[in-house]
């Protein structure tokens, strides 16, 4: 099995804004050894095999791989929403999941939709429009607060979905390609809204995505993951100073040699 160590950070100082990578007691998301098959014994689909994983506080790590690589199955191990068959996951704090859809209910306004995480959260009604107008506010969504998803753009009704998971007070954001289906103009901006949401909050993130401009783009390290069953391939620490874009040369040359490395992945899988 691969051993994760956390990567430091380089010898030039930190990035701007950012928290120094931690060790020990700093570690938020733990997988250790954790493999999961899916099936009967003699059917049985291995999907992730010996998967080792450390993730510090206030980390932000991409995962990428090919399709069918354990990327969604290892961020549902994270957020308990499936157990691993060996191996253990052990994570500090709330998590909070946001997907590539942005489940809002229809029916429900801006507001209310970020209200429901308060109410099932135990939040006091008193204190629920507060905090909603401040997450509106901190998604610059303030003055849509009345809309109903069909009323919003694509990229709103994901900035309606990051203030929902913000609203669950989330120690580790899980987000399962939240902007693969916008177009390229949108995302960046997303892009600049989650990292300076990130910088503000220090929350922690594991950031599940196809696109490798993007994971360099966000991410402190990226984790590539090899094609089924996923094991750690590679790691990558991005040493690239923030803010970033996403055209870039720096971002698009460790991008190139991502994707290189990707690629015979996806052509060993298809041997």
């Amino acid at each position: 099995m691969t051993n994760l160590a956390l990567v430091p950070e380089s010898e030039g100082g930190l990035p701007p804004g950012r928290l120094p990578v931690a060790s020990g007691s700093d570690i938020t998301v733990r997988v250790a050894g954790v493999s999961k098959a899916y099936g009967d014994s003699r059917d049985a689909v291995l999907a992730l095999d010996g998967i080792d994983l450390a993730v510090a506080r206030g980390e932000f790590v991409c995962l990428l791989g090919a399709s069918g690589c354990g990327k969604s199955t290892l961020l549902n191990l994270v957020a308990g929403l499936d157990r691993a068959g060996l191996g253990s996951v052990e994570v500090h704090g709330r998590t909070g999941l946001m997907f590539q859809e942005a489940a809002l209910f229809p029916w429900l306004t801006v507001h209310k939709n970020v209200e429901l995480a308060l109410r099932l959260a135990g939040v006091p009604k008193r204190e629920r429009n507060e905090r909603v107008l401040q997450l509106l506010d901190l998604v610059h969504l303030s003055a849509f607060a009345t809309k109903r998803p069909h009323e919003l753009s694509g990229g709103m009704r994901q900035r309606v979905a990051l203030a929902r998971t913000l609203a669950q007070q989330a120690d580790v954001l899980l987000m399962d390609e939240p902007f693969g289906a916008l177009d390229a103009m949108t995302r960046d901006l997303l892009h600049e809204e989650l990292e300076r949401l990130w910088l503000e909050r220090h929350f922690t993130v594991l950031f599940v995505t196809h696109n490798v401009r993007e994971a360099v783009r966000l991410g402190d390290r990226v984790v590539l993951l090899t094609s089924r069953p996923g094991r750690v391939a590679d790691t990558y620490p991005i040493d690239i100073t923030r803010p970033r874009r996403i055209d870039s040369p720096d971002v698009a040359t460790l991008a190139a040699t991502i994707t290189d490395r990707l690629r015979e992945e996806v052509a060993r899988h298809g041997r």
